[in-house]
C-alpha cells in the first residue's frame, strides 16, 4: 500500500508553463496526489500563482508583480497567470501545497488565507516556506497545516518547533540521509523532500522513508509508483 505522497512541483512544468492551470491539470491527469504552487500578491492584494518576483523569466515582461494589479496581470499574460482562487477551483478535491515564496506579512497571510477560506479549501491546502514566514502564518491561523522548509541538516530549534507546530519538515532532497530521516520521524514529523527529478533519487528517498516527494517529473514518480504497486 502506498504511504507516500506524489507532489507535482508547479504542476507539470516540462509539458506546460509552470504555475498555470494547464500545468496543474496535466499533473493531475498524470497521477499526482497533490500539486505544489507558488503564491504571491499583486499590487492590489490578489493572490496569484508566480514563483519569481517579476514576469520576466516566464512571460518575457520585465515588470515586477508588486507593481501590477491583478487585472493588469491578466491583460499582460492573456489570463495565463491564474489567481489562487482559480487554481483552487481547477484542483478541486486535490491536496495543494502553497509555497509562500514571496514571504509572509500579516497582510499577505490575511489575503491568502481568505482566498483559501472563500474557496472552502481549508482542509486540503497546506503551506510551506521558511521559519519567519511560517511563524507569521501560524499567528494568523492557529489551525493551518504547515510544512517548515529547512535548508540545513542542523535540527530546527525546539522553541521554533514548539511555536510553529509543523506537520511536515520540508528539506531539499540532497540533504536527506538515513540519520536525518530517522530523527524527523522519531520527533513525530512527516518528511517532505524537494525536488528530485530522477528515478534513482526518488527510489533512494523512498527507501529512506520520505513521506512526500515534490518533483518536476511527476510522470517519473507516478511510473515508479506503478512499478512497485
Amino acid at each position: 500500500m502506498q504511504t507516500w505522497t506524489a507532489v507535482a512541483h508547479r504542476g507539470d512544468p516540462y509539458r506546460f508553463r509552470e504555475n498555470t492551470l494547464a500545468s496543474l491539470r496535466s499533473a493531475l491527469d498524470r497521477g499526482a496526489d497533490a500539486v505544489e504552487i507558488d503564491v504571491r500578491l499583486t499590487r492590489d492584494g490578489v493572490p496569484v500563482l508566480l514563483h519569481d518576483d517579476s514576469l520576466k523569466r516566464l512571460w518575457e515582461i520585465d515588470r515586477p508583480l508588486s507593481a501590477l494589479t491583478a487585472a493588469r496581470v491578466t491583460e499582460l499574460t492573456a489570463g495565463g497567470i491564474p489567481t489562487l482562487a482559480e487554481a483552487l477551483s481547477a484542483t478541486e478535491g486535490t491536496r495543494v501545497m502553497a509555497d509562500l515564496c514571496g514571504g509572509v506579512t500579516p497582510r499577505t497571510a490575511d489575503r491568502i488565507l481568505g482566498a483559501v477560506r472563500d474557496a472552502g479549501a481549508e482542509d486540503r491546502v497546506y503551506y510551506c516556506a521558511g521559519a519567519e514566514s511560517m511563524l507569521t502564518l501560524r499567528a494568523a491561523d492557529p489551525s493551518a497545516e504547515i510544512a517548515l522548509t529547512w535548508t540545513s541538516t542542523a535540527r530546527p530549534r525546539p522553541a521554533l518547533l514548539d511555536a510553529l507546530r509543523p506537520h511536515w519538515l520540508n528539506y531539499r532532497f540532497s540533504l536527506v540521509d538515513r540519520d536525518l530521516a530517522t530523527r524527523v520521524h522519531k520527533e513525530g514529523y512527516l518528511l517532505s523532500v524537494w525536488t528530485p527529478d530522477t528515478g534513482h533519487s526518488m527510489r533512494k528517498l523512498l527507501a529512506l522513508g520520505a513521506d512526500s516527494i515534490t518533483t518536476n517529473r511527476i510522470d517519473t514518480l507516478t511510473a515508479l509508483r506503478a512499478k512497485v504497486a
